[in-house]
């Protein structure tokens, strides 16, 4: 939102209180309290009339700085407010001199300049400068013909330096000179809107910044000061937390442990997923006929979902099969879970009132009620449909006991679509929440709920959903995919930079919908978006239309689906772990270049590839001529499928057929393969291979595999010297192999408990 008309004027509909100097401060426990006021002030009588912002700064941990800044203080506070953690376990020091107010937490310090007419912050981490705000950045702006009022912040931006982040966003990657508004909306993969909104960014300074508030912030990214990034709340107070870890990948694991980390899920959930695509027409017959014809075409299959129609049309989500499609669906579950499969169904938020459900609902008081009493409805999506309120705790039990239902009778978990169609116009709640703050938020109640009753039915760490809605903290109900595509190359590449940018606000796991959702896609499309689905946390077949089975494509199709399901299953060993990292370090497994690769000036805006875990290297390819170009960062690699070397530090150019891509394993890796290439939940050290790629010389490097409840079975080291690498292993098993990828060795043999391979 802007407010200014060029640098030097206000909008005229615009009254700004800037924060124009210091007046004094106030120290509570480890709270700094800074009154600012909004003009010169030379003397005590001019202290009369003045309006002053309010700033307090405080730490949840170390290297986290959170900077309130209020006008009026006597509003009422009203929710939902995000889920911080705060641990309150760190070191604050606060002291001044003359000139300046120290604020120090860890290694992070805020500054603030106490000079007449001259407002200044700066966030300085071991003495490099972040950022700051200073002279007409921090604001309270009345808008005089809204009769609205809002706090402003506007931090520095620095020569060279790039945002990224605030949510799965598909435009540019790099987000300088966009608008963006943090507001959940089904808008497809196509434009600005987004179904993910994140008030979190990323910077290739290495720091992040936190705008906690769930309503309707707005950025200014480099677009209204072209050297700031300003954000903008309604209201009398702004929140946000400065948070640096001298990296991006140390400031999301911050992040992360200030909201929440990805937990463990089950290893199946990383197996291929076939659905019945969204408006087909289906029964069990049609369904085992797909489920025959991945088992006749040797294309391994994990988990079968059932899309919108498992229910009679017109009562979603009334939580009943359709008895006249599926009579007997607890036999028929078990029939798929006898192939070896799991089973998971579509569900939504949003309660037809032609189902028996929606009379109970609104007999009871579940509904999101209008300000009379009314529940709110609308015919947009199902017929006469309300909305559950997940702030009372009595619908919360309910709408678990629908899925508890479900679960019990072979169910293993869910779909959660929508959560975006919140009301906020005459909404009242049960807990009195804002209806603007709760409608992003709301998407977080919705998969806690639904993940919360996962876990209570199949355990902790057995648990998964495929949400499409989410914001801050939605890392911790996973799995989140990219919504609505289209099946085109540049939907396919727009899906990419939505998984990047999510990425960056430190979720864990994501997936998409392989080939496009909207529309049918080639031959050609179908076997390349397999290839980067495959090769993607989570993997799904899924479309609008049509079924999305290979051999509806051309037969190739099934060759390529199966020869990369196939790979990922063998991958499953350093997928796992990756998935272990993920949950206990918080750093996302898909990783934008910037982020594994701080300070390589070629990778800060690199979106079309990315790094799979730590060691894997994806540029999927979009385009039918299988052209692909690429930049491979300084080091040697090993394609893990041709076995090629190459030295890196600059960009590649190459062509591909359908059964590969590049896939590069990084110098001074060990990645270890299973020998399963059908199932993505097994025993992942019995009978593992060991690639050790190229090391430089004095290089070290070590690896886990861990077993399918995240506990470390097996440990792996590896050092390179003079004309040799020693390999141990720390495990009771001893049927694994050590082999050299890459330059070939001239011999391996054991010593003992280390493999010795002579280079």
């Amino acid at each position: 939102m802007k407010f200014t008309n060029g640098y030097w004027l206000t909008r005229k509909n615009i009254k700004p209180i800037y924060a124009v100097e210091y007046a004094y401060h106030k120290i509570i426990d480890d709270k700094l309290i800074i009154y600012a006021a909004s003009v010169h002030t030379p003397g005590r009588a001019e202290s009369i009339n003045v309006a002053m912002l309010t700033i307090t700064l405080e730490s949840p941990m170390d290297n986290i700085i959170n900077v309130k800044v209020e006008h009026f203080r006597g509003r009422k506070d009203r929710g939902p407010h995000y889920q911080i953690n705060d641990e309150r376990n760190g070191k604050v020091t606060i002291w001044e001199d003359e000139e300046k107010l120290y604020y120090s937490s860890g290694s992070l310090k805020a500054i603030i300049n106490k000079a007449k007419k001259n407002w200044k912050i700066e966030f300085v981490d071991s003495g490099k400068m972040l950022t700051e705000t200073s002279y007409r950045n921090m604001a309270y702006m009345i808008d005089s013909d809204a009769e609205k009022a809002y706090m402003v912040e506007q931090l520095s931006l620095d020569v060279g330096e790039y945002i990224y982040g605030l949510g799965e966003r598909f435009t540019s990657f790099v987000k300088n000179g966009q608008v963006i508004d943090m507001w959940n909306e089904d808008g497809g993969t196509a434009s600005e809107l987004s179904y993910k909104n994140v008030p979190f960014y990323l910077t290739n300074k290495g720091y992040g910044v936190l705008v906690d508030n769930s309503g309707d912030v707005s950025y200014e990214i480099g677009s209204e000061k072209v050297e700031r990034v300003q954000f903008s709340v309604e209201g009398e107070s702004l929140s946000y937390y400065v948070i640096s870890g001298g990296t991006p990948k140390k400031s999301l694991e911050l992040y992360t442990d200030l909201t929440g980390k990805a937990p463990l899920i089950p290893a199946w959930s990383f197996g291929l997923w076939l659905t019945t695509s969204f408006s087909t027409d289906y029964n069990e017959n049609v369904v085992m006929k797909m489920i025959e014809g991945m088992k006749q075409r040797n294309i391994p299959l994990h988990v079968f979902h059932f899309d919108c129609f498992w229910m009679h049309a017109y009562e979603w989500c009334g939580f009943e099969w359709d008895k006249e499609i599926f009579p007997e669906p607890e036999n028929m579950l078990q029939r798929y879970h006898e192939q070896n499969l799991k089973v998971c169904v579509w569900i939504n938020p949003y309660i037809s009132q032609n189902t028996e459900a929606f009379d109970e609902c609104m007999q009871k008081g579940y509904f999101i009620h209008k300000q009379n009493g009314d529940a709110w409805q609308t015919d947009l999506w199902q017929t006469g449909m309300a909305v559950i309120d997940f702030t009372n705790p009595d619908a919360v039990e309910w709408y678990k006991n629908k899925l508890r239902t479900l679960l019990k009778m072979g169910i293993d978990c869910f779909k959660t679509d929508f959560g975006e169609r919140i009301p906020v116009k005459d909404i009242t709640y049960f807990d009195d929440s804002d209806p603007v703050k709760m409608h992003n938020y709301y998407s977080i109640l919705y998969n806690k709920v639904v993940f919360e009753a996962i876990e209570e039915i199949k355990g902790r760490g057995k648990a998964v959903v495929f949400a499409r809605t989410s914001n801050v903290g939605g890392q911790q109900y996973p799995v989140h995919w990219g919504g609505d595509c289209s099946a085109t190359y540049p939907s396919m590449a727009e899906t990419l930079r939505g998984g990047l940018s999510l990425a960056s606000c430190g979720f864990a796991f994501w997936s998409h919908d392989i080939s496009g959702f909207e529309q049918t896609a080639t031959p050609d499309i179908y076997k390349r978006w397999c290839a980067f689905g495959l090769l993607s946390s989570h993997s799904r077949l899924h479309g609008g239309v049509s079924y999305r089975v290979p051999w509806l494509f051309d037969e190739e199709s099934s060759d390529v689906l199966a020869h990369f399901v196939k790979l990922k299953c063998t991958l499953m060993p350093y997928i796992y772990r990756q998935a272990v990292l993920a949950h206990e370090i918080g750093v996302p497994m898909l990783r934008p270049m910037f982020m594994e690769f701080f300070g390589d000036r070629v990778c800060e805006t690199l979106d079309r590839q990315y790094m799979f875990g730590d060691s894997l290297l994806i540029a999927p390819i979009f385009n039918d001529a299988g052209e692909v170009e690429y930049y491979l960062p300084e080091g040697k690699w090993v394609h893990l499928l041709s076995g090629e070397i190459v030295q890196g530090g600059s960009y590649r150019k190459e062509v591909y057929n359908y059964f590969s891509l590049p896939l590069w394993v990084r110098e001074n890796s060990i990645l270890p393969i299973g020998k399963n290439s059908e199932e993505v939940e097994y025993d992942y050290a019995e009978g593992v291979t060991l690639y050790i790629s190229e090391m430089t010389l004095g290089a070290s490097s070590s690896a886990q595999i861990v077993d399918t409840s995240g506990e470390v079975i097996m440990s792996v080291s590896a050092v390179c010297e003079k004309s040799r690498i020693v390999v141990e292993v720390d495990s009771f098993y001893d049927d694994y192999k050590v082999i050299k990828i890459g330059h070939p060795a001239t011999r391996i043999y054991k010593e003992e408990n280390v493999t010795i391979i002579e280079i």
